[in-house]
């Protein structure tokens, strides 16, 4: 289809007068709200324009803009855009429809050497009018922008009396062709046709294609989010499989009603298809803007660290890798499995603070090819997010490769590897008064904890994780708590920022297991020692006012 050039009125650039608001902090992760806030006059505004102030070179210089097709999505991107327009950016790319998947805008960035981007999106939050919304801004490598410029940014949102906004402008997002807004030229292109393009550079289409012939059975759940169309494109389209391997492949603003978040409790139904005797070969789901993953064959769920450990060792089989992995990385609270297969590899693997930005430095600076971490986030050194539709394919082409099933790969990987048996329990929405409660008893113990043994377990180290980056030496400290018993276990706890309201505590467990006769125990059961020594050492139900966590993963 050729894009044809469109014309329009030139719009009046007005400066509007807007008063400075303290808010939450504008991270490496962008902000989320719930819609309400957004839809607060000049809120979103102030924000625009904040980043176009501490980030001038976009000015005459190329902006992507995409968003996960959620409730206000639409509004927000044409507020971007006439921003943009007032702000000197020379060409603004955004996605039909509005629609552009986070990793699909990071290879965007890259592909079209932009200057940054903006990504609509509160992820894995529930969508809908009385849900949650977000803003990320990303940097020219296609990663998220660091902790220095995210602090200016928020410092500039408290200090800005005005913004500068093309006024009236309005573009058609579901026409794809170009228009002009003043001097900023504004394509609206298919978001879905360069990254399905990189797909086929990195994976074995002909082969996936071929495994579909032969019988392979496929089961995606893009929970009514963004993926939908990719995996209609990719899965559908280009791989043969069967329009009906698809669930709930159609974006809607409320996400169906449902939390896209892929997970053992949000997506139980996939667990449920997977636990079958005749299931599908190959389960998958994405969350809501892509980046996301969860991957299960038939009778058997792969942890992420599992996940990630998996393909480190089975990567270098796809077209895309086919000279090797130079490292691994994963996040602190991931399972150590990414570090046997590092050390079977003879490759280095990196411990990182949970934060893609510490992988994007590894990965910009050549050290490593794969990284992930444990809440279900998987990636490679394609783009600079992770990226949900890129695990499923690696998956998918290593399947084909070998011509095992999800559940042979396993047993044989942990034979040879052992197995980290591994859970999170996550206490949703507590008083951040007793969330911090919790991490400070924790930390008022480390001295004592070192040497001290409690049943099968013996602390070997209690601290606080902290982290020097190898490349560009900036130091990260309060990364978390932890509980290391050895190569036998960890307890690990941290606070996360994802949320919207209140302050969610995580608890992760993880134990190692080498003997054969225990690499095929009930997870829940072979975690359920090192759950009771976690409550009698946290004192989780004293100080939080829980008898139990609110999701269990």
């Amino acid at each position: 289809m050729r894009c044809k050039r469109r014309t329009q009125t030139p719009m009046p650039i007005r400066e509007i007068a807007t008063k400075p608001y303290l808010d939450q902090k504008f991270g490496t992760a962008g902000l989320r709200k719930k819609v309400v806030v957004f839809q607060q006059p000049h809120y979103l505004e102030n924000l625009l324009q904040a980043v176009f102030d501490c980030v001038p070179e976009l000015a005459g210089q190329t902006l992507v803009i995409g968003g996960d097709g959620r409730y206000h999505n639409r509004d927000a991107i044409q507020a971007a855009i006439a921003i943009a327009a007032a702000n000197g950016v020379a060409r603004v790319i955004v996605g039909q429809g509005g629609i552009v998947s986070t990793p699909a805008v990071s290879h965007l960035i890259r592909l079209r050497q932009a200057a940054g981007g903006f990504v609509f999106s509160a992820s894995h939050n529930p969508a809908g009018p009385d849900g949650d919304f977000g803003i990320k801004f990303n940097i020219g490598n296609g990663g998220q922008a660091g902790e220095a410029l995210t602090d200016a940014i928020h410092a500039r949102t408290k200090a800005l009396s005005l913004y500068r906004i093309a006024e009236g402008a309005r573009v058609d997002l579901d026409r794809r062709g170009s228009s002009r807004i003043e001097a900023t030229e504004v394509e609206v292109i298919d978001g879905i046709a360069d990254y399905a393009a990189l797909m086929q550079e990195l994976f074995d289409f002909p082969r996936m294609r071929d495994w579909f012939k032969r019988g392979g059975r496929l089961v995606f759940d893009a929970m009514h989010a963004v993926t939908g169309p990719y995996a209609q494109r990719i899965f559908v389209e280009l791989l043969g499989a069967p329009a009906s391997s698809l669930l709930n492949a159609t974006p809607l603003e409320d996400f169906g009603g449902g939390h896209p978040d892929p997970n053992l409790i949000y997506a139980r139904h996939l667990v449920e298809l997977a636990n079958a005797e005749d299931g599908a070969d190959l389960l998958a789901a994405s969350d809501g803007d892509g980046d996301r993953n969860m991957i299960l064959g038939r009778q058997q769920f792969i942890t992420p660290g599992d996940s990630l450990a998996m393909l480190a060792a089975h990567l270098h089989l796809l077209p895309g890798y086919r000279e090797g992995l130079k490292g691994i990385a994963r996040s602190m609270p991931t399972c150590r499995a990414a570090d046997k297969v590092a050390a079977a590899l003879g490759i280095p693997c990196h411990e990182t603070p949970t934060g893609w930005k510490f992988f994007c430095n590894l990965l910009d600076a050549g050290q490593i090819t794969i990284c992930g971490e444990e809440s279900f986030g998987t990636g490679s050194s394609h783009v600079r997010e992770k990226d949900g539709l890129w695990a499923v394919l690696a998956w998918l082409n290593v399947l084909a490769t070998t011509g095992q099933s999800v559940r042979q790969l396993a047993q044989a990987h942990w034979r040879r590897h052992g197995r980290h048996y591994y859970a999170r329990h996550d206490y949703d929405e507590l008083p951040t008064a007793a969330a911090q409660s919790v991490m400070d008893a924790l930390k008022g113990r480390f001295a004592e904890l070192p040497g001290s043994r409690h049943g099968d377990y013996g602390v070997t180290a209690a601290d606080e994780f902290g982290y020097l980056d190898p490349v560009d030496g900036s130091q990260a400290s309060a990364q978390g708590l932890r509980i290391v018993f050895g190569d036998a276990a960890r307890i690990i706890l941290r606070l996360s920022g994802t949320g919207t309201k209140g302050a969610t505590l995580r608890v992760y467990f993880e134990r190692y297991e080498q003997a054969e006769d225990r690499l095929d125990l009930d997870p829940s059961q072979a975690l359920a020692p090192l759950v009771a020594l976690a409550e009698q050492l946290l004192r989780l139900a004293e100080l939080t006012g829980r008898k139990a966590p609110d999701v269990i993963t």
